[in-house]
């Protein structure tokens, strides 16, 4: 008996996902996904309508993944600068075989100034998370971790652009020494 179906496109999915993330949307041919997915290309546009169905769903997995580990470091009991560092060395140190970058920076350069649809998705996520990070910073100004002046929301902003830099600046072939610069000067705001 065959691995359900459902098993089948949460793997596709995943694979997609990390084969996007390396290459981009338009750069990531349908040879590619079915090397990356063990799929063929039938089996692919019967489980997925299309590339770019494909993609949304992979877009999706990695927001939600990358959402999650977020609320969990903000959530934690731990001071908002050490919160903060750890965020931004995410970028700095990813996990060991992670392609460089991320999937929503390369995609809202790509395809959200054409795309209608994947630009509402980075949107809305970028929404979430920036109210996450404020939550954070609302907090920690509230226990005097920063001064009572500072605006959350204008933090937020700039973390957030911080990484996003941090992200495509690793893309570019920036050492860890400098994206570690970077990110030690962003940490001096906080």
């Amino acid at each position: 008996m065959g691995r359900p179906r459902k098993f089948e496109e949460e793997r596709a999915i995943e694979a997609a996902m990390r084969a996007f993330w390396s290459a981009g949307f338009e750069a990531t041919s349908t040879a590619d996904l079915c090397a990356a997915t063990g799929l063929g290309r039938s089996s692919i546009y019967n489980t997925f309508a299309s590339k770019h169905d494909l993609f949304v769903k992979a877009l999706n997995r990695y927001m939600d993944q990358r959402n999650a580990t977020l609320a969990e470091t903000l959530d934690a009991d731990l001071p908002l600068k050490e919160k903060i560092r750890t965020v931004l060395w995410w970028a700095v140190d990813p996990e060991p075989g992670e392609p460089p970058g991320c999937l929503v920076v390369n995609s809202m350069t790509e395809l959200a100034p054409h795309d209608p649809e994947i630009a509402e998705l980075l949107r809305r996520d970028n929404d979430r998370r920036r109210q996450m990070v404020r939550a954070a910073i609302e907090t920690g100004r509230s226990r005097g971790e920063i001064a009572p002046d500072r605006d959350p929301l204008a933090l937020a902003h700039f973390v957030f652009a911080t990484v996003s830099g941090l992200r495509v600046a690793a893309r570019g072939g920036t050492d860890r020494d400098g994206l570690e610069s970077i990110a030690e000067t962003a940490l001096g705001v906080f």
